[in-house]
């Protein structure tokens, strides 16, 4: 099912915002509170429940868009005050140094292992630094994609579940010659952090490391993909210490209401703003 919550007004500035959701709370409580869809905003918001799989979910919202600017997000991502001013930075920026890029989002990995991206998060806080410009990347993580529709890159339908959708749409837009990068807009995600990934996960990987053999390796934001599958192992054995012996799986948990740390997200960047001065 999908549900389609734009707004009546239209906006050259306007965009596609594609969310597939299974827990309403958690997105009302998240990426809907974000302060861009206050009301009267310009923007298409596209709530896609019941699918298999989030590239069959994003695909099907591609060909709803109204708009050819496509942000797709994670239910528990929320978009801070000033979100749109530095995503519309980054753009200009492009404009000029690579016109054609392929997907854009906020974390993600190079082919060496280099970390680039700006996200707060409950328990880590801050991950990465800030910085000023566009970061070329290998692969890009979920939590926020952007792509154009005119772009004719597509998710792959025969990747399952909801894992490796962004190293996958990131590879596709390489094959074609196009780059993707990080791009400094900070965003909050307000999530769970498991120490130990779902099968489903690993099923993912596989597929992944079968289509993009010939490509190896590959970085992705969470694990390292190659021909050995070195790192594979390591982290398998490291869940197995960590389910077994130290009975742990989840490192931080996620808040009940993401405006709370929206709030404590402002309180800190207003307090570093004023010490700056």
């Amino acid at each position: 099912m999908t549900t389609d919550m734009s707004s009546a007004s239209s906006s050259t500035a306007s965009l596609t915002f594609v969310v597939a959701s299974n827990n309403r709370q958690t997105l009302e409580a998240n990426l809907l509170a974000s302060p861009c869809f206050r009301a009267g905003h310009p923007h298409q918001i596209l709530i896609q429940e019941g699918y298999s799989s989030a590239s069959k979910a994003y695909n099907d919202a591609i060909e709803k868009s109204r708009n050819d600017l496509i942000v797709f997000a994670h239910q528990d991502i929320i978009f801070p005050e000033g979100w749109l001013g530095q995503f519309e930075a980054a753009l200009r920026y492009l404009a000029t140094t690579d016109p054609e890029w392929g997907v854009l989002g906020c974390y993600g990995r190079t082919r060496n292992d280099g970390a680039h991206g700006y996200v707060y998060s409950p328990g880590p806080g801050f991950v990465g630094e800030p910085f000023e410009h566009p970061s070329e990347i290998q692969t890009l993580d979920e939590i926020v994609l952007i792509l154009r529709k005119s772009s004719g890159l597509r998710f792959d339908e025969t990747l399952p579940h909801f894992h490796m959708y962004g190293t996958d749409i990131c590879m596709r837009a390489s094959a074609l010659g196009r780059k993707s990068y990080a791009i400094p807009a900070l965003c909050v995600h307000n999530t769970l952090h498991y120490l130990v990934l779902p099968k489903e996960f690993y099923t993912c990987y596989k597929q992944i490391r079968n289509t993009w053999k010939a490509h190896l390796p590959i970085q992705t934001p969470c694990i390292r993909i190659t021909a050995s599958n070195k790192f594979l192992y390591e982290r398998k054995l490291k869940e197995f210490y960590l389910r077994h012996i130290r009975h742990r799986t989840v490192i931080a948990g996620r808040a009940k209401d993401g405006r709370g740390l929206l709030d404590a997200l402002q309180a800190m960047t207003a307090g570093s703003a004023e010490l700056s001065r």
